[in-house]
């Protein structure tokens, strides 16, 4: 569990038909047919294609990878369009909507949705196709020396690896849009670093669409005050917002208190409490629990805090149960350091200072420092806005951990410069809306897709009693 946990914070390849046997559902065709996966939960009826692209648009010659896609056809039995399903990471694959389906068929029930594994993740080209291998001793994950491997062989060839960026990625996405564009209307859907990968799209290779939902969105890149190395910033404020005065002073107590801390050390990872707690705030109903723990603890009572991991674990069992679910975490360390962290110079003790006062700590901070892969500079795309914006819907929870509800706001205000851009608040809402607030989610979703006026913001439910 605790890699698993991990994993989460620290949010997360063999040529076409080699790797297209290696994994069961892929397929060898780049046309839709059948999925051999069709067995797991919440993936009857689904078809599967493998499309080849360039490594590099526009160079036949410099390689490619493959890209895997799956679709699922409207549930209405009729489609009138298609919805595109574009994860976010960078690092997941497009088995993080699976655990979701009901909910986004509710939202989208006579469109096709069509959900691709971004390069370097799921069942695509992976960056280290040996050791990403379902096959290997850490299946699509990474174990223990797979990651010296890994990394070195990263380095052996700079200019494959050097490939593997958001540009290159928001390629792909027009290619596959353009490949398998079906009849009737065309929407793209986003999630976090899905929304940034729309965004650079419709600057280095639009397409027609009808509407675009960037659930999540994360803050301009022009803006630096926002980037990942900010994280921990990010976790403390929403944290602190659950907890009324009284709590974060007890809180603030009992993590100074030395004699305390072995009511958390075996049971938070690493003994670290505050980024234990800071991983529930993607769970709302983990999040709603967090006063009581601390309660409990001050009191010298684990108990709480047992069961609260037990339920996490459960919680992730069932979020990861594909095989592809594991994020992909050499792509996650080579895009993030690269082009999400705006302070490459970022020191352990700049981590920890800007750390001391906070009662929520992030890992991905610390895990900028000194980044192990070999970076690649920042394309001419970076920083930049689309000309142009299709009809567009921003849905953002306020207490979102990951993507901070200010930079969506301020971000959403330069998009509507370039278009029609609606915003949409989901109040105590936290990250990726179908999972975080299901019913708010379908409503304003549902409403912008049939192109009427759905509501501006939705309470994502009462608060508990604490």
């Amino acid at each position: 569990m605790s890699k698993t946990i991990h994993s989460l914070v620290g949010l997360l390849v063999l040529g076409g038909l080699i790797f297209a046997l290696s994994c069961g559902s892929a397929v060898a065709d780049d046309h839709f047919s059948p999925c051999d996966d069709s067995a797991l939960p919440n993936l009857a009826g689904s078809l599967c294609a493998v499309s080849h692209v360039p490594l590099r648009p526009n160079d036949q010659t410099g390689g490619a990878v493959d890209l895997f896609v799956r679709k699922f056809p409207a549930v209405s039995g009729t489609a009138t369009g298609q919805v595109w399903l574009i994860a976010g990471g960078p690092g997941e694959s497009g088995a993080s909507f699976y655990p979701f389906l009901d909910t986004l068929h509710a939202a989208f029930p006579d469109r096709d949705l069509i959900i691709p594994d971004h390069r370097g993740t799921g069942y695509s080209t992976r960056l280290c196709p040996i050791e990403e291998a379902g096959d290997s001793d850490g299946g699509y994950a990474l174990a223990g020396a797979e990651w010296g491997s890994c990394i070195g062989g990263m380095y052996g060839d700079l200019a494959r690896t050097q490939a593997f960026t958001v540009t290159n990625a928001s390629y792909d996405l027009s290619a596959l849009i353009t490949r398998y564009r079906g009849e009737g209307s065309v929407q793209v859907y986003g999630v976090s670093y899905g929304t940034q990968l729309i965004l650079r799209m419709l600057q280095t290779a639009p397409v027609p669409l009808d509407g675009i939902i960037l659930d999540g969105l994360v803050p301009s890149e022009a803006s630096p005050e926002w980037d990942l190395s900010h994280r921990t910033a990010v976790v403390d404020k929403v944290g602190r917002r659950l907890l009324t005065e009284d709590q974060a002073e007890a809180y603030s107590a009992l993590l100074a208190d030395p004699d305390r801390k072995a009511l958390w050390a075996e049971t938070a990872p690493g003994g670290d409490l505050r980024q234990f707690l800071a991983t529930l705030l993607n769970f709302p109903q983990l999040r709603d629990q967090i006063p009581a723990v601390i309660s409990a603890l001050s009191q010298g009572d684990a108990s709480r805090l047992v069961a609260v991991r037990a339920e996490l674990e459960a919680a992730f069992d069932q979020l990861g149960q594909y095989p592809q679910s594991s994020p992909a975490l050499p792509l996650v360390i080579l895009m993030n350091a690269s082009e999400n962290n705006g302070r490459r110079d970022l020191t352990a003790v700049d981590v920890e200072v800007e750390a001391r006062e906070a009662l929520f700590t992030s890992a991905l901070p610390g895990l900028l420092v000194g980044s192990s892969a070999p970076l690649y500079d920042r394309d001419v795309f970076y920083g930049r806005s689309p000309a142009a914006m299709p009809r567009t819907l921003v849905i953002h929870g306020t207490l979102d951990p990951n993507t901070p509800y200010e930079g969506a706001v301020a971000h959403a205000a330069t998009l509507s410069k370039a278009g029609q851009v609606r915003f949409a608040t989901v109040i105590d809402g936290a990250h990726m809306l179908p999972f975080a607030a299901p019913e708010c989610f379908v409503s304003i979703v549902s409403a912008f897709d049939a192109g009427t006026d759905g509501p501006g913001s939705c309470a994502s439910r009462p608060k508990p009693n604490q």
